[in-house]
């Protein structure tokens, strides 16, 4: 049996993103060409892969199976494709500290499977010296925190801010707030004591970290209490909001900037997106703790 690689990939998008509206637009095509897509696969192998109602998308009990192989596939077709380069090509991204979690080594992994012949160059700072280094010319890409009202990026997630402490933590109304943050070029420690200042909450930096993962365990060993996306709660915290009467955080965006403009460069640009969105929990939108993805998917609406 021979499976075509394009149909292959419009089943694997929908799988990864949830929505063939999504999948249209990572993949660059339409609704109706990937249902195409995917209803020719699924004559070809003769099984239901993606089960679709007006409101919900899931892989089907055979599709659950056939996924991995896909990618599989897919990954094959694409080291033998990029094997017949004879230059490599080089891709400068930075990614926003504050921004990466667990999901940074799929995003380099799954770029590495795209595109062999892509060697990554990774730069990890503060959003704000990664725009600077972007508009220097000095990344061919970004992932980074909105700053302002830019908007010159994809907007990959929303991203939702709490307060998190350790459940033993002390604080008293009145009392300066005990807080671990990073250092003062960083853009996230401006909105948190910006926003304690906003509502006269006094509040003293008792541990100055290099990075969020090291203000993290700060917080975790009972140090301080600190500001972290939903995605990025240190572990043994709690959301300490109503607790302490601490105001609420605006929440911001996520946004891929880029300048590349190749079709090849494009097409790996895509792929990180989607491994990006694949990797966030649906959870973090509403300010909760991740969770794992189960298998049933919700579709945007048309």
């Amino acid at each position: 049996m021979t499976l075509d690689v394009d149909a292959v990939k419009a089943f694997v998008a929908v799988a990864e993103l949830r929505s063939f509206t999504r999948a249209a637009e990572a993949l660059g095509s339409t609704q109706g060409a990937i249902s195409v897509k995917l209803k020719r696969l699924e004559d070809r192998v003769g099984q239901k892969l993606i089960e679709r109602t007006p409101r919900l998308v899931r892989l089907s009990a055979r599709g659950a199976v056939f996924l991995e192989p896909a990618r599989e596939l897919l990954a094959a077709h694409d080291r033998a494709v990029a094997s017949l380069a004879a230059v490599r090509r080089h891709f400068r991204l930075g990614i926003a500290t504050h921004v990466g979690g667990a999901e940074v080594p799929t995003l380099l992994a799954r770029l590495n499977a795209h595109d062999p012949a892509l060697t990554i160059e990774v730069r990890l700072d503060d959003t704000r010296e990664l725009i600077a280094a972007f508009d220097r010319g000095e990344l061919d890409a970004a992932i980074v925190r909105r700053e302002d009202d830019r908007r010159d990026g994809e907007v990959l997630a929303p991203e939702h801010f709490g307060w998190y402490a350790t459940p033993d933590f002390v604080y008293r109304a009145g009392e300066p707030l005990r807080l671990a943050a990073s250092a003062p070029s960083c853009s996230i420690r401006d909105v948190i004591t910006g926003t304690l200042d906003a509502v006269g909450i006094p509040w003293t930096q008792v541990f100055l970290g290099c990075g969020s993962f090291a203000v993290a365990e700060a917080v975790s060993a009972g140090l301080a209490a600190g500001a972290f996306s939903s995605r990025l709660v240190p572990p043994g915290t709690i959301e300490v909001s109503r607790k302490f009467g601490l105001p609420p955080l605006p929440a911001s965006e996520i946004m891929l900037l880029s300048t590349l403009s190749d079709a090849q460069s494009r097409d790996a640009l895509r792929t990180l997106a989607m491994a990006f969105r694949e990797h966030r929990p649906s959870a973090a939108a509403n300010g909760a703790r991740p969770r794992f993805r189960s298998s049933q998917m919700v579709d945007n609406p048309v």
